[in-house]
């Protein structure tokens, strides 16, 4: 087993998985980012660690690129589940295959990797952490994203099955909910002065979270810092979830 642990964040090529990733390499961590995207190898270089491409919605990749890691790098020692897409539409005719490509990548692949890793963890004797990334949406809903919502939601469940089967393992399993975060994904909220407006008035603290108060949730919960942490989502949603009014 290679001295300096290896941990692998999925999306990180830019947003929050590149907080998680930054955050991670100044804990001492070895960080294997893996994105769809080309530009998770520039992202890597910056960090001095290694890129790689994967379709988190393709199992099998997910499998060889596993695989390669291991043969590689090694033994994976923390996993950050945090590749995932929204594809919005209109609920009463959106569309089947957009709702399986979504549960794909933010669902079956968690699953997937999670097993994965949490499996290899197991052999070679390492008490590991895994942190999947749900949302407030696992708890309230958009009627635009349903897709999303239910995949929260699901994160959150199979978050607690993990950590229950593989805590005799000493593998903890959790979760971090964002809220609204200042990333490529709200982009377009942050564009329009009155949609901003209206997603500021459901959040206590009055601004958009950054990425890197997401990632630095996230290197606690692969830390010995929350060592008697497991089956939790966090949410990191400025109050949000508190909140039963609007605010003015």
């Amino acid at each position: 087993m290679a001295d300096t642990p290896i941990a692998v964040v999925t999306g990180a090529a830019q947003g929050i998985g590149l907080a998680c990733a930054e955050a991670l390499t100044e804990d001492g961590y070895k960080v294997i980012l893996v994105d769809i995207q080309d530009g998770v190898h520039e992202a890597a270089a910056k960090l001095g660690g290694v890129g790689m491409v994967c379709d988190m919605g393709d199992m099998d990749a997910i499998g060889a690129m596993f695989d390669t890691i291991e043969a590689e790098h090694g033994p994976v020692s923390a996993l950050v589940n945090n590749a995932g897409i929204a594809m919005p539409g209109n609920f009463l005719d959106y569309d089947l295959s957009a709702f399986d490509r979504v549960m794909d990548i933010n669902l079956r692949g968690v699953f997937v990797a999670m097993q994965r890793v949490a499996s290899t963890m197991v052999a070679n004797g390492i008490e590991g952490a895994i942190v999947n990334m749900s949302s407030v949406n696992a708890q309230v809903a958009i009627p635009a994203i349903p897709a999303y919502c239910a995949s929260k939601g699901g994160v959150m469940q199979l978050t607690k099955v993990a950590a229950l089967a593989l805590a005799p393992k000493n593998i903890r399993v959790n979760a971090v909910g964002p809220g609204s975060i200042d990333t490529e994904m709200m982009a377009g909220v942050n564009a329009n002065p009155e949609a901003f407006k209206m997603a500021m008035s459901r959040t206590p603290l009055g601004r958009a979270g950054t990425a890197r108060e997401i990632g630095d949730v996230v290197a606690f919960l692969c830390s010995k810092k929350s060592s008697y942490v497991t089956g939790e989502t966090i949410y990191v949603d400025g109050g949000r979830l508190g909140l039963n009014y609007v605010m003015s």
